[in-house]
């Protein structure tokens, strides 16, 4: 029998305090499936919503119990009530609305992408930092339980030197679900591969290089790429894959990480890409040189949507407590949108970009 086992308590790490009121702005689908549903369970206290749809504010605040609807967001930050906005709006007009939040002395967890332009996730940090308030980025797929099990697994030394590491999701997208989207000019990599790329950040720090190629499916009408493939490395001889295609049409889709090491290997299934929104637990197995023949199979309970939207905001709730960092703060995803940015400028110039080449 195996002789030692690891120890996964992948469940977010709650704060002291779970009753700090909570402002949302936005009503959308996220909302409404992931956020709202995710602050119930946790027991989360969110006491106003606003959207520039009013009618949409008021079905999504009857429906989740929430009691104060604002038609605007100036109204909702008045409110002495709303300790922290949870802004969930189109990246190109978040800085706006942190703007607002920090002059009202507001605590802020975005939504993600942060921006629509590097400059302006900066000059969002730099409010928080100039109001003394914290400000954090909805980056959730660090509390799936499969990646928050993955970076137990490397912490514990099961994996040893990380030497490859690849995420692979081929699925169909319905992208009339967002039409917003589809119509725009960047797509796969800022709206999908987002996840991804803060996820391997998270697990194995930061690259030296990316190369990317970005591209789409016969007969879309996007401008955008819907398939990509990115490359990271490493100065240790760490090689990173990103495999995603949007437009896979037969009935064997799939969507699977696998992390290898010199002692041992981590792989599974991301479940919520499995009939997405809905999804599924994710998989996890591993075996490790220290318990030679052997695969571990965790068991996962928790879904990517809604339990590991309960993270960020507990990550945040508890940097306010401690006055730290939040997990995800808007000063550590500076670091993710320079990778975003950087595979953009890989496709467009066709060869290896350094992030750090991502100022402005």
């Amino acid at each position: 029998m195996p002789d030692s086992y690891p120890t996964l308590d992948y469940q977010p790490k709650m704060p002291r305090r779970t009753d700090r009121g909570i402002g949302i702005v936005g009503a959308g689908g996220i909302v409404n499936y992931a956020h709202l549903p995710a602050y119930k369970k946790a027991g989360f206290k969110v006491v106003a919503i606003t959207d520039k749809n009013h009618e949409q504010a008021e079905r999504t605040a009857k429906q989740h119990g929430i009691p104060k609807v604002y038609a605007t967001v100036d109204e909702l930050l008045r409110d002495g009530d709303v300790e922290i906005a949870d802004v969930a709006v189109y990246p190109a007009q978040q800085v706006e609305i942190v703007a607002q939040a920090t002059a009202a002395g507001k605590h802020l967890l975005c939504q993600k992408p942060f921006a629509d332009e590097y400059v302006k996730a900066v000059r969002s940090v730099e409010l928080a930092d100039q109001a003394k308030v914290k400000i954090a980025v909805n980056q959730q797929m660090r509390w799936d339980a499969g990646i928050r099990c993955a970076r137990l697994l490397i912490d514990q030394k099961w994996l040893g030197t990380a030497t490859y590491a690849t995420i692979q999701v081929h699925c169909k997208t319905d992208w009339s679900l967002w039409p917003w989207i589809y119509q725009g000019k960047r797509l796969e990599i800022m709206f999908h591969s987002i996840h991804y790329i803060d996820s391997l950040r998270y697990l194995f720090g930061e690259p030296a290089t990316v190369f990317t190629s970005g591209t789409r499916a016969p007969g879309e009408t996007t401008e955008a790429e819907t398939k990509t493939l990115s490359i990271w490395e490493y100065p240790s001889g760490l090689q990173v894959l990103i495999d995603v295609c949007h437009t896979t049409w037969q009935d064997d889709p799939y969507a699977i990480f696998r992390f290898e090491g010199t002692e041992g290997v981590i792989k599974g299934t991301i479940g919520l890409m499995y009939n997405y929104p809905s999804g599924r637990p994710d998989t996890l197995e591993f075996m490790s040189k220290r318990n030679p023949g052997y695969w571990f199979s965790a068991r996962l309970q928790s879904m990517w949507i809604p339990d590991a939207f309960v993270g960020p905001m507990a990550s945040l709730m508890r940097a306010i407590e401690d006055n730290s960092e939040p997990e995800t703060s808007g000063r550590d995803n500076l670091h993710t949108l320079q990778i975003v940015f950087a595979e953009y400028l890989s496709m467009a110039e066709k060869r290896a970009v350094r992030p750090d080449e991502i100022t402005g």
